[in-house]
């Protein structure tokens, strides 16, 4: 992560509590809080669960302006998605507009609410969890924490970090075909041309990483050993308990009032 992004980012007391967490642990509390939200579809529990992250949210010290910037495809999508539900979802009771395929009525509107707070519930923490996560201490975290397969967590890092140059890659092919005169005009044929470029060029980069992992032995089959020790303590038992007691508390809420709605129902 860069330094302007870091600079950007929050420095209150609940947020440096965020800062002191596993990433690998992050990602765990990430699952146990979004895991229950994705079994039912009802709206209580997804307002219940997004009421207390926003809470939680202004503790850590997340101003709204930060939350919109970090966030902003997440705000985008949901309601975006609610309006597919809206329009297309299972229709039931009253019938308030219909037209060819689209039809609105009161059970299409209870999706789309619930859908809407479902994405926002679901995509917000996951964002916010990991706005300042280096993805080589989240490695180590996966490697060491959770035990999974060296190789694997290596492959992924290595990948991850050359996902940054595509930009970069794309710029210079604009670049390069402007200065030879083929980039002013053909806008889908110039996309085109130019998605077929960064493919092969990311094949290429690809092999000569892979090649040199290897040579390096990064593919060993031998027990690996890691520059930095990754631990997990208190605070990584505590933010757990936080996503469990939140997706609790909003499966309690949707049973208490009789609008939980399993998918598989």
């Amino acid at each position: 992560m860069s330094a302007v992004e870091i600079a950007d980012a929050p420095a209150g007391p609940a947020l440096r509590f965020v800062d002191r967490v596993n990433p690998a642990t992050r990602l765990a509390a990430a699952m146990v809080l979004t895991t229950p939200l994705l079994l039912t579809v009802d709206w209580v529990s997804a307002a219940i669960a997004l009421g207390i992250q926003l809470v939680l949210f202004a503790l850590a010290g997340v101003t709204p302006g930060l939350l919109v910037r970090r966030t902003w495809p997440i705000l985008v999508a949901a309601p975006l998605a609610g309006m597919s539900m809206l329009l297309y979802g299972r229709p039931s009771g009253t019938v308030y507009w219909e037209f060819w395929l689209a039809k609105v009525t009161d059970g299409s509107i209870q999706l789309a609410i619930a859908v809407t707070l479902r994405v926002l519930a679901i995509g917000l923490p996951a964002a916010l969890l990991f706005l300042r996560v280096d993805p080589t201490d989240l490695a180590d975290g996966l490697a060491q924490v959770w035990r999974l397969p060296a190789r694997f967590v290596l492959g992924a890092l290595a990948a991850t970090r050359l996902v940054g140059l595509f930009v970069e890659d794309w710029r210079a092919m604009g670049l390069a075909r402007r200065a030879r005169g083929i980039g002013d005009h053909g806008a889908v044929r110039r996309a085109a041309t130019m998605a077929f470029g960064l493919l092969v060029l990311a094949l290429r980069r690809g092999s000569k990483l892979a090649t040199a992992m290897e040579a390096r032995g990064f593919g060993a089959d031998t027990t690996r050993t890691w520059a930095r020790p990754s631990r997990v303590g208190v605070p990584d038992v505590v933010l757990v308990a936080i996503a469990a007691v939140i997706a609790a508390a909003a499966i309690a809420g949707a049973v208490w009032a009789g609008t939980y709605h399993p998918v598989w129902a």
